[in-house]
């Protein structure tokens, strides 16, 4: 008597499972628990810590391997870590409602907690607290998406709160040197990326010193490589331009 025991299957254990439905077939892939959300956030970027195994299943739990022509069809490629990074970053979380609770409500402190980090009153200069930002988001009824990073999700609720509060990113201070013969002409085309010019000197070489927001950094710096071809510098002096002290707005 003869057994047929299936080659097609692999068993793994303690697994999360993300599903995408793509040319109308379910594919799946094994991860450890608690990675996935780490690896969309991007704190997780070592994808071995994220997969239990670089391959693609139609049912994890069974063990059922999709066959390379189905992944052909389905993703373009048989190329299975590629395709373990697409239903990895698309895909749908398998979880139990408890789970998927607590993971929303981690990605909703996550959230806040950066906006807390980003962001000033205009008008003080001074931080948020987190349970503050925590209280607006909830009063402005902000739903978690759970396949977009917080970083992504976090300038989605800035740019929301704006609306309703006095919030703006932080302004980072930064330091021009510009060579003399460029440096009137490449500062009239700065001029709408700077929010507030604190000092000017101008005798030898251009020197500035400004306040921007931090969404405008890469456009300056690249306009200051071309417009030089490279002898003009970018030095960031802060990071964020907030009050002194300890004092935060509740």
């Amino acid at each position: 008597m003869s057994i047929f025991t299936p080659t097609n299957q692999i068993r793994l254990t303690n697994v999360a499972v993300v599903r995408a439905r793509r040319a109308g077939k379910r594919f799946e892939i094994a991860c450890y628990r608690n990675k996935v959300m780490g690896w969309r956030s991007g704190a997780e970027k070592d994808l071995d810590e994220v997969l239990q195994t670089h391959t693609v299943f139609v049912n994890v739990s069974k063990g059922q391997v999709a066959k390379k022509e189905d992944l052909v069809q389905a993703f373009g490629t048989d190329d299975q870590t590629e395709i373990c990074k697409m239903i990895l970053s698309k895909g749908e979380l398998q979880v139990s409602d408890k789970e998927r609770h607590t993971q929303l409500e981690q990605m909703f402190r996550d959230i806040a907690t950066i906006v807390a980090d980003k962001c000033v009153n205009p008008e003080t200069k001074r931080p948020y607290t987190v349970i503050l930002i925590e209280r607006a988001m909830k009063d402005i009824h902000y739903s978690v998406k759970p396949t977009k990073s917080t970083k992504q999700q976090a300038l989605e609720v800035i740019r929301q709160l704006k609306e309703t509060m006095r919030i703006e990113r932080a302004h980072m201070r930064l330091r021009f040197i510009l060579p003399a013969k460029e440096g009137k002409k490449l500062k009239e085309k700065l001029k709408p990326l700077i929010k507030v010019i604190e000092s000017e000197d101008f005798q030898e070489q251009l020197e500035i010193v400004c306040l921007i927001d931090p969404g405008c950094f890469r456009e300056i710096d690249e306009l200051i490589r071309s417009e030089t071809k490279g002898k003009g510098s970018l030095e960031v002096l802060s990071l964020k331009d907030v009050e002194e002290g300890d004092e935060k707005l509740e």
